[in-house]
């Protein structure tokens, strides 16, 4: 185990590393959840902070771009005979008999990212089922399972936006809630009648944000953490050097929680027709009985989900000795939008999807679809200045951050990509740190109210070891030449004052360029910019207001904005052309089998730093579980892992 334990922890403390972290860093879990009770009290500070900001960034104009919202119209006696015509010659596997009703299941984990092979399921390719559903004469409507839901509130709110517009349409949407928790009634209240099952299991208590905290943990091991953060709100190692919440930390996640908690309410008591003190009381309550979701008229009734399709199976008229038509969410997505005539061939709009960790390479037992890579990514790009078949770009951003100088390549491409044809970018759940880094090269950004993005700010630190390998009888000698050899392999000893004091300039050269670089981007004046960056967490809505966002709403938005960029009519249709889309071979499918197997160390090993060079980085901390996406924390890990050996 001592073997285990030190190859651990040398392994995670040959630092320094310079972070551009964006919450907390590997180690440290601040995340909101759904199941506690929370006081609606809003932070008062929050809202004189968005005052000034809005000041400093210019404000937030809402009439300024496009809506782009869904556009429902009963199509012409031209295009209803164009549209049987496509559909007559459909492939055998897009074809399904009139009256259908399109069973989709929501649960788990939901991707930004095109998904050719996976269990997971891809949020473009949801919302685009939604729209062709709407438009397409042989579905009668929707029955939508909505099960434990483990994703971010940006991908909830465009999936509710979605069932929303499908109503439109005149069309039915039922939801059906087995487990419902906040996120699921979130997108379940949207929908025209909502089931539950007699035993569903509720949990409507509220939300709460956490911190872990390994200070205490680490100085009983003989651990010392040596930071340098730049930013009030930088506090991405607390976990390392804090036994409890910083006052910065609680102020920021404080505010984030009051955001989401109050759209929520906001939205369920507008769905619902009621007050918001009623909603909040019934949370309060302790809501957990189905037959209390009735009683309040949250949901339509408790019954089965066969009990569901024998009610279908009356409104649609089908006879009792048959069953009723359903297409599964699999094979609808087979069905193109050129066979619903959704799509253009005259215009075209590029989508880039920017999913995951920004890096610098591939790592050797990474699959193609686990981050940002530089290379290809700006492959892409580059590959889109030159071409004409595109009027526009839209960058699809879901991506908490990464290597800091990966970040600064691609928003050069970026930025001589915009220089060419209009570039939007739009904000997935999260767009902190290195994902609002590239967004600053866009033309516009557009958020969602709940997407997490800002964090414009540094944190640098590394482990002193000295009193542990004491303890153990561990000795390191290093022989060296030069004053500063010595920076980037002292895990055994604390810093010298010389070391401490260049630790401190580099990461303030870092922030320096960073900040400096979005009050460019964003027109603001440094000193505006210092008072909305210092590293802090930002939700969209009020990223807007202090000049961080130029518009709220999804995708379709920014493509709404980027057809008005190039000139292209909002009454026009344009066809989205994704680059991202990248089916696996079957080795690929073999490498994703093993690639858990050493995702851990190669998580603890990307945070090394070799011989001369400091690796700048725009860390993905805190985000991945703070909308629950699952992530390895290196320290839990390497606890549970001790234990295992004990």
């Amino acid at each position: 185990m001592l073997g285990f334990l030190l190859r651990h922890l040398r392994s995670s403390s040959s630092l320094p590393t310079v972070h551009f972290a964006t919450a907390r860093a590997s180690g440290f879990s601040y995340f909101i959840s759904h199941f506690r009770s929370l006081s609606t009290g809003a932070n008062e500070e929050t809202s004189d902070e968005a005052a000034v900001g809005g000041g400093a960034g210019g404000g937030y104009d809402d009439g300024k771009f496009p809506q782009g919202g869904f556009a429902w119209r009963h199509p012409s006696v031209w295009e209803s005979f164009m549209l049987r015509t496509r559909l007559f010659f459909a492939l055998p596997w897009a074809r399904f008999e009139k009256g259908s009703v399109l069973k989709m299941t929501l649960r788990g984990e939901i991707s930004d990212q095109l998904k050719s092979f996976s269990r997971v399921l891809s949020l473009p390719q949801i919302c685009e089922s939604f729209v062709k559903a709407a438009h397409d004469p042989r579905i009668a409507g929707v029955y939508l399972h909505i099960d434990e839901l483990r994703c971010g509130w940006g991908k909830l709110e465009e999936i509710r936006r979605h069932v929303m517009d499908f109503k439109r349409s005149g069309k039915f949407i039922i939801g059906y809630v087995p487990a419902c928790g906040v996120k699921e009634y979130y997108i379940g209240s949207a929908c025209e009648e909502l089931y539950a099952p007699p035993s569903a299991y509720i949990g409507l208590y509220g939300m709460h944000a956490q911190g872990s905290f390994l200070g205490g943990m680490l100085e009983k091991v003989g651990i010392e953490a040596e930071v340098q953060r730049i930013g009030r709100f930088k506090t991405a190692a607390d976990s390392f050097t804090r036994k409890t919440m910083s006052d910065e930390g609680r102020e920021m996640l404080s505010a984030l929680l009051d955001n989401i908690y109050k759209n929520w309410v906001d939205q369920i008591s507008l769905a619902k027709g009621k007050k918001k003190m009623e909603i909040e009381n019934f949370l309060n309550e302790g809501a957990h009985q189905v037959e209390k979701m009735k009683e309040e008229g949250l949901i339509t009734d408790i019954i089965y989900d066969d009990e569901v399709m024998s009610m279908l199976k009356k409104r649609l008229g089908v006879p009792e000795n048959k069953r009723v038509p359903v297409v599964d969410y699999g094979k609808y997505r087979s069905v193109s939008q050129w066979t619903l005539g959704l799509a253009s061939s005259e215009n075209r709009i590029a989508i880039i999807r920017a999913c995951g960790s920004i890096r610098r390479a591939q790592g050797q037992f990474r699959t193609s679809n686990t981050g940002i890579f530089v290379d290809r990514f700006i492959e892409q790009i580059r590959h889109l200045r030159v071409s004409k078949k595109y009027k526009a770009v839209v960058i699809r951003i879901d991506s908490p951050g990464g290597d800091a100088l990966a970040s600064d390549l691609i928003w050069r491409e970026i930025k001589l990509l915009a220089a060419s044809k209009p570039v939007i970018a739009s904000m997935s759940d999260i767009a902190a740190s290195g994902g609002y880094y590239i967004a600053m090269a866009a033309d516009a950004i557009v958020a969602e109210n709940l997407t997490l993005t800002g964090s414009i700010g540094v944190v640098t630190g590394k482990l002193n070891l000295q009193k542990l390998y004491e303890y153990i009888g561990f000795n390191k000698e290093i022989i060296s030449r030069g004053r500063y050899a010595e920076f980037t392999a002292s895990e055994h000893r604390p810093l010298r004052a010389d070391e401490a004091e260049l630790f401190a300039k580099r990461a303030q050269d870092i922030y320096t360029r960073f900040r400096n670089k979005a009050a460019v981007s964003r027109s603001m004046t440094v000193e505006n910019m210092e008072k909305v960056a210092q590293g802090r967490v930002w939700s969209g809505c009020d990223a807007a207001s202090l000049g961080l966002v130029d518009a709220i709403g999804g995708l379709s938005r920014a493509v709404a904005i980027a057809k008005k960029m190039a000139d292209i009519s909002q009454d026009k249709q344009v066809k989205l052309v994704e680059l991202s889309r990248s089916p696996p071979s079957p080795f690929e499918i073999l490498r994703r089998i093993g690639n858990t197997l050493v995702e851990a160390d190669e998580l603890v090993s990307e945070l090394s730093i070799h011989d001369d060079e400091i690796q700048a980085r725009i860390d993905d901390a805190l985000f991945q579980n703070f909308d629950g996406a699952s992530t390895v924390n290196p320290a839990l890990s390497l606890i549970k892992d001790c234990l295992r050996w004990l």
